[in-house]
């Protein structure tokens, strides 16, 4: 006698479509309540993106008004010496000659000779001006701008031409206009010096180095009729690469000190250290930013499971239907899983729309260009996602596990 084959009944397997289906169906019917749920992921993912591009743009700013003074640059000056009683130990011309044979890698150098004098303006007034001796390769090394006529070159370092270039406020508050400064005469400690361009620094340290609004740059050649010695306040070199400027920094110490006597001190310094603490000051504003930016996605998220939590209470009836036709337990958490990530990824498609184009759309009004961030846009989806599968995974396993029978009776 043949023995009958048991039937085994296996669970119906999840449909994706019918799924996304029945999250969709719900979306569009309840369009007011899932929009406004949307709405908080918007704006948690339009911060998120905002946040990091202010964080980008801001470190680029900063990184960039550093390298315009210039990256390569590096600074000796004399500190002073452990007995006050000494003759100042002072820099020397002979000082960077020494270190242009000692130290390779340096491309450009050039002395500071400050002095000051005082000339006439307009009204029978008088003004200071602080007159600065250096090389040609000064304009190179600290990275200025010639915005009119042109700087002193070696040809008239050695014929010790009196020309000078003067800074472009004070050409505009002198003659008008930077055009106009040029070809005029400006006695200098009783000399006539012709001014042959105008310049200004690239980045504005608003007085904070030798240069200031009324400067006055000369040839080093012709600063030395005005001093009885050959010292000098600064010394400025140019690396050939900033890879190379902080060993080069060290060596130019090492060679300054050995020149001189040993109680002497020598500041030699470069912007390297500077570059640093802005990228990790950028990179700490943006880090604040984006746990904003979090705290405004969790509440979001908070949202999402709230209105959730919500619906399955609303929709026990409907849950016990399916029940009752066929639809598993898994079935119904991956309904009601897939419409929180819905209404994430909506929200979050809608972020990503608004944080990329507020940036975009400051192109239209200045020419600055801001720096966007495309892996933002994906780390926002994902961002979303993963919030709509924690925040919509309570709701779901609590319509999963309603009896049918119970949930049929419920009105």
């Amino acid at each position: 006698m043949a023995t009958a084959t048991p039937t085994v009944r296996h669970p119906p397997k999840l449909v994706f479509g019918e799924s996304f289906g029945f999250a969709y169906d719900t979306f569009c019917t309840n369009k007011v309540r899932s929009s406004l749920t949307a709405l908080g992921m918007v704006i948690g993912t339009a911060s998120l993106i905002l946040v990091v591009t202010i964080g980008m743009t801001g470190k680029q700013y900063v990184l960039n008004q550093i390298q315009s003074i210039g990256v390569n640059m590096i600074d000796a000056e004399y500190e002073g010496g452990e007995h006050s009683k000494i003759a100042p130990d002072l820099l020397t011309i002979d000082d960077m000659h020494a270190v242009l044979l000692r130290v390779p890698g340096i491309v450009a150098a050039s002395p500071v000779v400050p002095l000051d004098d005082r000339i006439p303006i307009r009204g029978g007034k008088e003004r200071e001006l602080r007159i600065l001796g250096v090389f040609p390769e000064y304009s190179s090394v600290r990275n200025l701008v010639v915005v009119s006529g042109r700087f002193f070159d070696a040809v008239d370092e050695q014929a010790h031409n009196k020309v000078g270039v003067i800074q472009q406020k004070l050409a505009e508050q002198l003659y008008g206009s930077v055009d106009d400064a040029v070809g005029k005469v400006v006695k200098v400690k009783g000399l006539p010096f012709t001014v042959i361009g105008v310049f200004r620094e690239r980045v504005d340290t608003f007085g904070q180095s030798e240069v200031t609004n009324n400067s006055m740059v000369i040839p080093y050649s012709v600063s030395r009729y005005f001093t009885d010695t050959p010292s000098v306040r600064q010394l400025y070199f140019s690396a050939a690469d900033p890879s190379i400027v902080v060993p080069v920094t060290e060596q130019i110490h090492q060679v300054l000190q050995s020149r001189h006597r040993p109680e002497s001190n020598y500041v030699v310094q470069n912007l390297t250290e500077l570059v640093g603490v802005a990228e990790r000051t950028a990179n700490a504003l943006t880090l604040v930013l984006l746990l904003v930016a979090t705290v405004t996605l969790l509440v979001s998220g908070i949202g999402i499971m709230n209105i959730m939590l919500a619906t399955v209470t609303s929709r026990i009836h409907e849950v016990g239907i399916r029940k009752a036709v066929g639809a598993t337990n898994a079935e119904i958490r991956f309904q009601f899983l897939l419409e929180a990530i819905l209404i994430s990824l909506i929200g979050g498609l809608g972020g990503i729309v608004v944080g990329l184009a507020l940036p975009l759309s400051v192109r239209f009004f200045t020419e600055y260009r801001i720096p966007i961030s495309g892996l933002s846009a994906i780390v926002a989806i994902v961002v979303s996602s993963v919030v709509g599968i924690l925040f919509g995974t309570m709701p779901a396993a609590r319509a999963a596990k309603l009896d049918p029978v119970e949930s049929l009776r419920h009105e």
